[in-house]
């Protein structure tokens, strides 16, 4: 692990640079107390970082379950409730690691993934927009019996805070000039980061315009970490779960969603981020959900947000030369000593300036060349990606998923229905039309309404050839259409010839034939 520590303390402060900022954003952003994006960041650095057999990838609170967290932190009745089902989530990760789940995530399609990950990125700038511009009021998505979010936007305009809205908009073009500028004129700019410059300014601007009133940001703005005057003290700031809820089924509903979507996204980085590794290490998977699901206990144990393994974190470890796991664990250990030593100083960072952060994460996320891409791609990718979009926004983050889900599995239902078999008119011979008929790789049951149905379609007194040199799986099903189809072929004076890669039979009385000429595979 010390090999590469030349390589490995240096990104390990950019990746610290990167994540102190975003682990208070996120708790912000997912309703929780500040302090526990942070408990986060640092369990996901040292524990998961310790176990993870990933070399570049990075843990820590996690934006795509913020919407989750949000949610659920109100329905569960309090944070002390919500965490009993972070802890459960970790151990559904544990049962996920030891059954060899680590390949889950290839069984979703990736329209349905990045309609999830648009979803949770539109969900963060709608919920960022307020904190912007100083209107800090909680509020839900979308309640028809309650104060929305789109009815909150529209009342921002009448409580605009100046302060907030300015230092907002400044973090703002910092983030964007360093992103698109900056970071491509020298190394200096990609050491030094461009969110923690903006919380710096952020911090600067709090401090000088203290004495103008019209400027002035005031502590409800701010960003409010306790601040601890002894060890005592420090450790009373981490939350217990209250597992007299354990019984609930609702904890246990929000600790599954938990447990898969956080797999899911863990997964797809791990799968990110060995593509992007120069040095094309590969991540034991199993592994990976093992040591995230042990994380999620510690964390939900004192009081901290879910894990997942992060894009963000683990890009800026890649592109900063971080080597191996060091890398992570350091930074989880300066996040520890920054909240020990400087709590005062992360007390003057100005909510809108986080809420910056979170406006280009969720960008990221949700970017409107990707709704372009998703089109150009094909209905079949582009209608399971919206619908999941829309069903995150306008529902819930479950219900988005599960009807991208079903759209993905109906899209696979009518292009299977289409492609059963292929049917082409060859010549006439001896007076009948011959057509040829060639089944699929795979035929199920799926298949039998098409197949049925052009059967039925072919003319009197013609000649067909079945072809099913190609076919390795053919259901039950179809041979039952198959038998079917003998005897009332004799009926319509159809001629068939089955073809096979053992022979051909001509007008088969009965499809059992078929069994043995099939190959053994089939």
């Amino acid at each position: 692990m010390f090999k590469y520590i030349k390589s490995d303390l240096p990104a390990s402060i950019v990746v610290f640079f990167v994540a102190l900022p975003l682990c208070l954003g996120i708790a912000l952003a997912s309703g929780a107390p500040l302090f526990s994006g942070v408990i986060a960041g640092i369990i996901g650095g040292i524990v998961v970082g310790g176990l993870s057999g990933s070399k570049i990838g990075v843990s820590g609170p996690a934006a795509g379950l913020a919407a989750i967290v949000l949610t659920s932190i109100g329905t569960l009745g309090g944070y002390e409730n919500f965490l009993v089902a972070v802890v459960i989530a970790g151990a559904i990760q544990l049962l996920f690691g030891f059954l060899k789940a680590g390949i889950i995530g290839y069984y979703f399609p990736s329209s349905v993934i990045k309609g999830m990950l648009t979803g949770i990125g539109i969900i963060i700038i709608l919920k960022q927009i307020p904190h912007f511009f100083g209107y800090d009021k909680t509020f839900v998505f979308f309640n028809v019996n309650e104060e929305s979010t789109l009815t909150q936007l529209l009342k921002i305009v009448d409580h605009i805070q100046i302060g907030s809205t300015l230092i907002g908009i400044i973090g703002l073009g910092i983030l964007l000039f360093w992103d698109k500028v900056l970071s491509k004129k020298g190394k200096i700019f990609q050491i030094i980061q461009g969110p923690l410059v903006a919380v710096a300014i952020g911090i600067i601007f709090y401090t000088l315009t203290q004495s103008n009133d019209s400027l002035v940001i005031t502590e409800s703005h701010l960003v409010s970490v306790p601040i601890p005057e002894n060890a005592a003290s420090f450790f009373a700031q981490f939350s217990f779960p209250n597992f007299s809820v354990i019984t609930n089924p609702d904890i246990w509903i929000v600790a599954f969603t938990i447990a898969l979507v956080a797999s899911l996204e863990t997964l797809l980085c791990v799968e990110a981020t060995d593509k992007l590794d120069p040095n094309k290490n590969v991540t034991p998977t199993n592994r990976e959900l093992l040591a995230q699901g042990t994380g999620n206990i510690v964390s939900g144990l004192v009081g901290g947000l879910p894990i997942t393994q992060v894009i963000v974190r683990s890009s800026a470890n890649i592109q900063s030369g971080g080597r191996s796991k060091l890398s992570a664990i350091v930074h989880g250990l300066l996040l520890l000593v920054s909240v020990i030593l400087i709590p005062r100083l992360l007390n003057m960072i100005p909510l809108s300036v986080l809420a910056a952060i979170l406006l280009i994460v969720g960008y990221k996320l949700a970017k409107p060349s990707l709704f372009i891409k998703m089109y150009q791609i094909g209905w079949k990718q582009f209608i399971p990606f919206t619908v999941t979009v829309l069903g995150i926004v306008f529902i819930d983050l479950l219900y988005g998923i599960g009807l991208g889900l079903t759209v993905g599995v109906v899209v696979i239902l009518i292009k299977s229905y289409q492609n059963s078999h292929f049917l082409h008119i060859e010549d006439k011979s001896n007076g009948k039309q011959r057509l040829k008929m060639t089944l699929a790789e795979e035929v199920t049951f799926f298949n039998k309404g098409a197949i049925l149905k052009e059967l039925d379609r072919l003319p009197e007194n013609s000649f067909l050839e079945l072809d099913v040199r190609k076919t390795r799986f053919l259901d039950n099903d179809i041979v039952e259409i198959l038998e079917d189809f003998a005897f009332k072929a004799k009926q319509r004076n159809i001629d068939i010839e089955l073809v096979s890669e053992r022979g051909i039979v001509q007008n088969p009385d009965s499809y059992i034939e078929f069994f043995k000429l099939r190959p053994k595979t089939a």
